[in-house]
């Protein structure tokens, strides 16, 4: 029986949860979520449901935020319009080892060539795509039920985040839409906007694995612990922190939503700041519960797990250093 969402059969069978998380987004979208688009007034209602759905489940949230980022995309570079029914996706990983490269013919631009990091490959309708053309990196929208699309499922080792069907996925003469001119995808406020919308998930997940940690500071006759304690308030602190710097984002870019290396400096601190919170729930919830949840209780352990995995899009060091770098010689706040 074809799973609601599942778009191309495959020799590798299709995980049980990536079926379950292709239905939970088919429903979500049909159902009529979506998200005011950031920099209109009300980008704090926009990372306020974003981060709802990351404590409900990280690889949903994962596509829902791409579909969201892929609509607010189109919007800013007055992309065509998907239609109605599309679960849409971006696909804007450049590793070395998998360049797509873009070329013009008699019939229109075309696709070839692998991508990594393909969140929703088997689940998205479309998806806006990046890839190496003459004249510069461009972005592109491509209907991946159009043939010569292959998904390889096989690489995805971890546990953590399996559910968001994220593969790699060959290109061979693939018609694609020009979305903007070369370079627009990352040449915008937009892109840095998009990467907060990403930390509201992240924020979403550590609250839900917080969850646990209040349920045993709440159950009767439990006694006093001033480590258990401990982790209480740290989670407090991390978590309050991490909502406030985004609340302050959201009044900013809905004050500013063009400015460029505001967006730039913004996103940067604020996602290393969200990231290291979320780390410090991790550890502070590991700390005081032990194994016992991770081995026994299914649903947090997978939290847990898909957590670790996705605060990985965040470079650590790599990135804090990127913000030390804008801000060398920069005019002090």
């Amino acid at each position: 029986m074809p799973v609601p969402g599942i778009l191309s059969s495959s020799v590798v069978p299709v995980d049980p949860s990536v079926e379950a998380t292709a239905t939970a987004l088919t429903a979500l979208l049909g159902g009529g979520w979506s998200v005011p688009p950031p920099g209109g007034g009300e980008t704090a209602t926009r990372w306020r449901a974003l981060g709802r759905l990351g404590g409900e489940s990280l690889p949903l949230a994962r596509l829902a935020e791409g579909h969201a980022d892929a609509l607010a995309i189109l919007r800013e570079l007055g992309g065509p319009d998907p239609g109605p029914g599309a679960r849409l996706g971006v696909w804007a990983a450049e590793p070395p080892t998998a360049r797509l490269r873009a070329r013009r013919s008699a019939a229109g631009w075309r696709l070839d060539g692998p991508k990594a990091w393909c969140s929703g490959a088997r689940t998205l309708t479309s998806a806006l795509v990046t890839a190496t053309a003459e004249d510069g990196p461009r972005l592109f929208l491509v209907d991946l039920g159009a043939g010569g699309i292959a998904v390889d499922p096989t690489g995805w080792a971890a546990a953590g985040m399996r559910a968001s069907d994220t593969d790699q996925v060959a290109f061979t003469d693939v018609p694609a839409l020009p979305v903007g001119p070369p370079g627009a995808y990352v040449e915008r406020p937009g892109f840095w906007h998009g990467g907060l919308g990403v930390a509201a998930v992240w924020l979403g997940g550590a609250r839900a694995v917080a969850a646990p940690l209040r349920r045993a500071a709440g159950a009767g006759g439990r006694a006093a612990d001033p480590l258990h304690d401990l982790a209480l308030g740290t989670c407090e602190v991390s978590l309050a922190a991490a909502e406030a710097a985004l609340q302050v984002a959201a009044a900013e870019v809905d004050a500013d939503p063009a400015g460029l290396p505001a967006a730039r400096r913004r996103a940067l601190w604020v996602r290393a700041l969200v990231a290291r919170s979320a780390e410090e729930v991790l550890t502070a919830v590991g700390h005081a519960l032990g194994a016992g949840p991770l081995a026994h209780d299914a649903a947090h352990a997978q939290r847990v797990a898909d957590l670790t995995v996705y605060l990985r899009q965040h470079h650590a060091e790599r990135d804090v250093a990127a913000l030390g770098a804008l801000l060398r010689g920069a005019e002090p706040r």
